[in-house]
């Protein structure tokens, strides 16, 4: 395609694309391009509103763990403790610890992550720090004989069920559990997307965790640098169950991560969770529906809003 058309026409298209302003997630732009035959034409290019799931498959997490499972596995990264995923299939192993940590966005794992250990190298669980580490089946048996203290694979802690906030837990295995009935609602409004779904049940979790966190961003910190108010922060959320969740999360690789990186910003381009937090913040503190209610609400409002794009 490229030797068909004539240099002389690709660069003004090259440079009307260059020249037009990067689009913020899920906005488009239009550009003008010359095509002999056709004539002029305006193409619409769209930013999707959360590239990281391009190479994300969620359905194949979905299938391999119930969702009650799921759920204590995220609660488990959340607090940064060791995790081993055991599959049949190399490809399966690959994308469900892939797709696992894509659930942590806008937060990051921090530490040692091997969606594949090789059979000679599962020694390396035995590691005291938090990792994420994928194995053969064949292998379960040398990995449970290891001598490895508090590592959630097939069996757990035995507390993964009472990590999250009870409410935001409820709601989202809600969500999960009913992904079907409402992808089947979507498809015909043209937004039947199971990534999206999930990202934004997911996304919308954090929201409601920690979306007020630029409330409490000061210039307080040395030569002027935003820093945040920790003890104001977790003590004005209103649910005594997120407050709690805050005390052991606050203490994250992963949260410092996200807060120094907050407090380094200064504007720039917004990615999925600011756009979700702004508009939660719309709203703040006015008195919404609470627990399960108010989180379902706010998913089906986002629903709402990619249908429009």
């Amino acid at each position: 395609m490229r030797r068909e058309i004539s240099p002389a026409l690709v660069h003004p298209f090259m440079h009307c694309v260059m020249e037009a302003p990067f689009p913020a997630p899920g906005r488009t732009i239009t550009v003008k391009s010359f095509l002999p035959g056709s004539g002029n034409e305006v193409l619409t290019l769209c930013r999707p509103v959360d590239s990281r799931l391009e190479h994300v498959d969620f359905e194949s997490l979905l299938q391999c763990l119930s969702v009650t499972r799921l759920l204590q596995v995220f609660a488990s990264l959340l607090l940064e403790r060791r995790v081993i995923f055991i599959a049949d299939k190399l490809s399966v192993l690959s994308r469900c610890a892939h797709s696992a940590l894509a659930l942590l966005y806008p937060f990051t794992w921090q530490h040692t992550f091997v969606p594949v250990l090789p059979a000679s190298m599962l020694d390396i669980c035995c590691s005291p720090t938090p990792f994420v580490m994928g194995a053969l089946s064949p292998s379960l048996p040398e990995v449970l004989d290891m001598p490895i203290e508090e590592v959630s694979h097939f069996e757990g802690l035995g507390d993964e069920d009472c990590i999250l906030p009870r409410k935001l837990q409820a709601a989202l295995q809600e969500i999960l559990d009913n992904r079907e009935e409402i992808l089947e609602q979507n498809t015909r409004d043209r937004n039947g997307d199971l990534s999206t779904l999930v990202s934004e049940a997911f996304v919308w979790f954090f929201v409601e965790l920690v979306g007020h966190y630029s409330l409490y961003m000061s210039d307080t910190g040395p030569g002027g640098t935003r820093e945040l108010q920790r003890d104001a922060f977790r003590k004005s959320h209103p649910s005594r169950g997120v407050r709690q969740f805050l005390q052991l999360f606050m203490d994250t690789q992963m949260f410092a991560g996200f807060i120094h990186d907050r407090e380094l910003r200064k504007g720039g381009v917004k990615g999925l969770f600011e756009m979700r937090a702004a508009e939660y913040l719309d709203s703040y503190p006015e008195p919404e529906p609470s627990g399960v209610n108010k989180f379902l609400k706010g998913l089906g409002n986002k629903m709402k809003f990619l249908q429009k794009k």
